[in-house]
């Protein structure tokens, strides 16, 4: 089993985003919300942005690194990386190149990150008619699955199907805890928008078994992080947070067309997940915090089973709303409001909360945090995970 050994040769070094907003509401363009999501986080690491030397990105990012380089005055490129396939999957996949690039020596400064308005170009997701379809599309639109969400919620009915109808209920409380957690974090969207539990079973069913509220939003904005060698830990304005081990990959049959692959009903992390533990130096019961890309709530409950954080028939009784939420949940996930509440940005934030937990800096801080689990791209393959720790961590 391959895994990447670089415990601890990398941390990020700062953090940087701009402001989120709903689909549209933008009145940057794309390209200038992802600068500024890199020069806030070059200055949250007290580095020039002449000084980054390396882009890393994922999901067919439009913002090349030499318009990049160009615009933030970097003096020498030396890396530029884009994650193939797997959109949000590769979000994690990002940062681990990245780690990656200055653990080999490549670069000294890399910066990974995420930018969209899709006020401006759109979305992913997107259902298209018209002209001639091939490849797993042939399989899917002739017969009305047009969608992700309802690919993916037929995965997630067989996950239920096999685990004794357990699921539900976590799905649910995965959505009001990323609500609860946005009331108290003011960069995000749905901030002053609570969800009631209530309001959440009246709201209208998009794809069985999913509603409105389980699904990630549309959005505009950008985010970044400054990963550096760790060697330069001891000069960082901020307390440096160590990537422990990352983790990118597809199972072996995930790409078969027509619904055939196996593990069908799978996140995509059967292999991942493994290899990711296997390179960190800490198990699942060693995280505090847990940041999971959600597409879908359903495939969070997947993607926390198949990490081992959970046993699947015990989903209802411990994914509950009081676990999930910080300070004082079992396993506190999604403490910025995620891809539901916080913002959309193809998971990117995730990774940022992620180091705010670590230094103790989140708006839904979790006591004594040392070890923080993030999650790219539940049921789209290639996903990816991430495990960030502190000094103590190590």
């Amino acid at each position: 089993m391959a895994s990447v050994a670089f415990r601890g040769q990398a941390v990020v070094a700062g953090v940087g985003e701009s402001t989120y907003y709903r689909h549209g509401g933008s009145p940057d363009s794309e390209f200038v919300l992802l600068v500024k999501a890199v020069r806030a986080a070059c200055a949250d690491a007290g580095v020039p942005p002449s000084h980054v030397d390396g882009f890393c990105s994922y999901g067919n990012d439009r913002n090349g690194p030499v318009r990049l380089a160009n615009a933030l005055g970097v003096r020498d490129l030396a890396v530029s990386v884009m994650q193939w396939e797997g959109g949000g999957g590769g979000m994690a996949a990002a940062i681990m190149n990245a780690a990656m690039a200055v653990a080999t020596g490549h670069a000294r400064c890399v910066a990974a990150f995420r930018g969209l308005a899709q006020g401006q170009y759109g979305r992913f997701g997107v259902a298209r008619g018209g002209g001639e379809v091939y490849g797993a599309a042939a399989y899917q639109q002739p017969y009305g699955v047009v969608t992700p969400g309802q690919m993916y919620a037929l995965k997630f009915v067989r996950w239920m199907h096999e685990h004794g109808g357990a699921g539900l209920a976590a799905q649910k409380a995965v959505s009001l805890a990323s609500y609860r957690h946005a009331q108290r974090n003011p960069r995000a969207t749905m901030y002053g928008k609570p969800l009631t539990s209530a309001a959440y079973d009246a709201s209208r069913m998009i794809v069985e078994p999913w509603r409105l509220y389980d699904f990630c939003q549309e959005n505009d904005g950008a985010a970044a992080v400054i990963v550096t060698h760790a060697d330069r830990a001891a000069d960082l304005p901020n307390r440096p947070v160590h990537i422990l081990a990352a983790a990118q990959g597809a199972y072996q049959s995930a790409g078969r067309a027509g619904f055939n692959e196996t593990p069908y009903a799978s996140a995509g992390f059967t292999t991942v997940a493994p290899r990711l533990w296997a390179g960190a130096g800490v198990g699942p019961m060693d995280v505090d915090v847990v940041q999971s890309y959600e597409n879908f709530t359903g495939g969070v409950v997947m993607s926390l089973v198949e990490h081992g954080m959970v046993d699947p028939e015990a989903v209802d009784e411990v994914l509950t709303l009081d676990n999930l939420s910080a300070p004082h949940g079992r396993i506190p996930l999604n403490t910025s409001g995620g891809n539901l509440a916080e913002a959309y940005i193809h998971g990117f934030n995730l990774a940022v909360e992620g180091v705010r937990q670590l230094r103790g800096t989140s708006s839904n801080q979790v006591a004594d945090c040392h070890v923080a689990l993030v999650s790219a791209g539940p049921l789209t393959t290639p996903v990816s995970s991430l495990l960030l720790g502190t000094e103590e961590a190590l």
